[in-house]
Formats: C-alpha cells, structure tokens, sequence
C-alpha cells in the first residue's frame, strides 16, 4: 500500500512538473531575444539576493491570525487593498520555524470558492429557518431541513457542525421568507438577509478561515530565505506558477517581506533608464512571443452574463479575471477581477438581487463608487504595442492581465498577464532547479 501511494505521488509530481515545463518551453521558443542578452539578464538576476527587493508598503507584513472570521478577513484585505496574506498560526510558539507559524495564505480566491459552495448552504438554513418560524414542522421542510441538519455537502467541505447548523434554524436568521423547494429557489428570496447570515449570523459569523484555509486553497505556502536569488522568485512567480512569495531569515519564524507578482512588475518598471531594460522594453511583444495565449484561448463572459457566472468561471478556470465582451467578434467593454468579489462581500445593497445581477450591472454599480481599486474601462494594448508600454501600464494601474486588441471597435486578440511579462526577463538555467529550487518545488508538488 505504501509503495503504491508513493509511486501515485511520484506521477502526480511528474505530471505537475511537465505542466510547468510545457509552458515554459513554449515561452522560450517563441521569444526573439539573442541568447546571449538572455543569459546576462539571467545571470544577472541570479546575483541580486531577496534581501535587497524592497519592502511592502508599512514595511510590515499583513498577516490574518488563523481563528479571524472570514468576514473580518476579507474587511483586512480591502481596507489595506492586498489581494492575499500569510495566515498566521496564534497557538504557535513564537519560537516555531515557519512550518510551525504560518499555516498557508489566505486570498480572495479562496474565499470566493467557499461563497459559492456557502451560498447554497445559507438559502437553506434561511428557509429551513423560515418555516420554523411561520410553524411548520420539520418534517414539512423534508430535503431542505434534512440537509441543513444533516450537515452534507457545502456544509462538511466547510467544517461546519450540525449543531452550528441548527443554532441557525433554530435561531430565526431571517423570517416570513416561505418555504422554497430548493436551494437555489431559496436564495433568489433572500435579498440583503444573504450578506447578513454570510457574515453577521450563525454558522457563518464563526466560521474561521482555518476552517476553509485547506478546502479552498489555491496557491501553496513556499517561502524564500532572504539570502536567495530574485532568479529563484522570478522561476517561482513565472514558470511555477506562484502569485506571491514570502520571504523568511533563516532561523527566524516571521516572515519578513512578501513578494507578489505585481510587486515584481513594479520593480522591473523601476528600472526604466538603465540600457539593459530599455534595450527590451522597446521591443515590440510579438519579439516575445506575445500574447502567448491565442484569441480562440481566452476565457471571456459577455456583459449579459450573470456576474455569479463570472466569479464561477474564474474559479473552475482558476484564474484571476475575465474581459467583458460584446458582439460577434467579441469586442471588449470591461474587465472582471478576482478582487471585486469583495463589492459582493462588503456592500450588502449588491446582494439584493445578487443571482440575477448581470455584469453590466454589476460594473455600473461599482463605477459609480469612489473606493479603490474600481472598475474601469479595461487595460489593453495593441500587437505591435512596446513591451515597456505594457510593464507600465501594469505597474501603474495596479493590474494583473492587459488584453491585446486588434481593429477599432477592440476586438480581443490575446491576453498577457504579469506571469507573461516576467517569463520574457529570464530563462531557468542547467541545474538550477536541483541546486537552488528543488525544496521549494518539492514542497509545492506536495501540497
């Protein structure tokens, strides 16, 4: 049996290594670079230890105490404008190394998997609820009162107990709702009481993000020591697929830096002057290769859409946004992020009609806020726009995907996101995943 299990981990890990090749290679056979400017860039970046990437803003690095509610959670994202933190372990001893600290990271992805698998759950316990209320048995409820007690489905993958379910029957989270004959049905009637029991009421009030932290993740927890090469981040934040890194010292439990793909992009935008990066920012995107992903690749949702199929979308295709579009040849009007899910968590006017909000709607609505990080018009480029173009137009408006346009009317042609960007700096040299890499990709396969 143990062999066996051993020899399933070993295909599973050559599997997800090929993945992170595949898109490697593609990337590095379609860049137009001389070889030999590549691999002084390369041996470049191999030379600047972690230690010198500046710090996060405040210089300290937000983390989110593992028994904080997920509705505190989200408020700690918005409030300091980060899409992920670290999750800190508060029964750690403050002595524990890093596996000991710090339990994964917590993002708006995960959370917005555990709002959909939620959504249904808190439909019923809203109309189990509501039944209670206007005295129907329990054996009147039937499906619905059996699943909310019996605690299957969104409820385990939750961690919730019966007993937390039942508190919130039998607690009267909402009231004169009717009896619905399912789940869905159930949460079309639920208007602004959704965003209440999802955040203000039992079982949902307490729901930690340690109990959602293993269910829903999304990335992996891998840490750099501050004596690494910004190489070993870049591979990490590119090729292997990471959207953040934090950074330890050695012997040291807390982490102290925390570097995302956006942070890296800005840090190369920063170099704007020097001949290296003006030598390749001038250079078209097609000498890279770019858009690696084709026309017929990208993942779009129209503006009649659903926006609950948007965020449903990002989440199968585990990705981070979706260009809104229009017309046969599909013409863009908008931009859909993972980050704006928290409109949908913090504004409890948007749940009123949240299961028949479309994205058009959904995009007006946040337009005419004054918070940061809005919706905008979308962040786009041309074919032959300059790679330096792009870099800035990422780092300066904070944004994680520019859409290649063709024509006048913007028909969308491509994507290029930060990964694209900061694959065409570097190339992974012979060995260096097996003498600088090679715990951390361990460690990530693992997990």
């Amino acid at each position: 049996m143990a062999q066996a299990e051993a020899e399933a981990q070993e295909v599973k890990e050559r599997s997800k290594l090929s993945s992170y090749d595949t898109y490697f290679e593609t990337i590095q056979s379609r860049k137009k670079l001389p070889r030999p400017l590549q691999e002084v860039l390369t041996n470049a970046f191999a030379k600047i230890p972690v230690s010198s990437f500046p710090a996060v803003p405040g210089g300290k690095v937000i983390e989110i105490p593992a028994d904080t509610s997920v509705g505190d959670a989200v408020k700690i994202l918005s409030e300091n404008n980060i899409l992920s933190a670290p999750v800190s372990n508060p029964e750690a001893d403050t002595s524990s190394d890093w596996r000991g600290r710090y339990l994964g990271l917590i993002d708006y992805s995960a959370i917005i998997l555990w709002v959909l698998e939620s959504a249904e759950l808190a439909a019923v316990a809203i109309s189990a609820t509501s039944a209670t209320a206007a005295g129907v048995g329990a054996g009147a409820v039937g499906a619905i009162g059996a699943l909310a007690l019996g605690v299957t489905g969104p409820a385990a993958v939750v961690g919730l107990t019966a007993a937390a379910v039942g508190a919130a029957v039998a607690g009267g989270a909402a009231a004169e709702k009717g009896i619905a004959k399912d789940a869905p049905t159930a949460a079309d009637e639920l208007g602004k009481d959704f965003y209440n029991v999802i955040l203000n009421d039992e079982p949902f009030k307490s729901t930690t993000v340690r109990s959602i932290l293993k269910s829903f993740r999304w990335a992996p927890f891998i840490p750099v020591a501050t004596d690494s090469s910004m190489l070993s981040v870049m591979l990490l934040l590119s090729k292997y697929r990471l959207r953040n890194v934090p950074v330890i010292e050695p012997g040291q439990p807390n982490i102290k830096n925390y570097i995302t793909q956006s942070a890296l992009v800005q840090g190369l935008e920063r170099c704007r002057g020097r001949d290296w990066f003006d030598c390749i920012a001038s250079k078209p995107i097609s000498d890279f290769g770019l858009p690696f992903m084709s026309s017929e690749e990208v993942i779009s949702i129209t503006s009649n859409d659903l926006i609950l199929e948007a965020f449903k979308r990002m989440r199968d295709k585990k990705i981070g946004g979706l260009p809104v579009v229009e017309g046969p040849k599909k013409n863009i009007v908008g931009n859909v992020s993972i980050r704006d899910i928290r409109y949908l968590l913090l504004k409890p006017e948007l749940f009123s009609n949240f299961r028949k909000l479309t994205v058009r709607d959904f995009m007006s609505t946040i337009t005419t806020t004054n918070e940061i990080g809005k919706v905008i018009q979308p962040i786009t480029c041309k074919l032959e726009s300059p790679l330096g173009n792009v870099i800035e137009s990422l780092a300066s408006k904070s944004v994680h995907r520019i859409h290649v346009v063709a024509g006048e009317e913007g028909e969308v042609v491509g994507v290029i996101t930060l990964r694209d960007v900061i694959s065409c700096f570097i190339y992974e040299p012979p060995d260096h995943f097996n003498n600088y890499m090679g715990f951390a990709v361990k460690e990530m396969l693992n997990q």
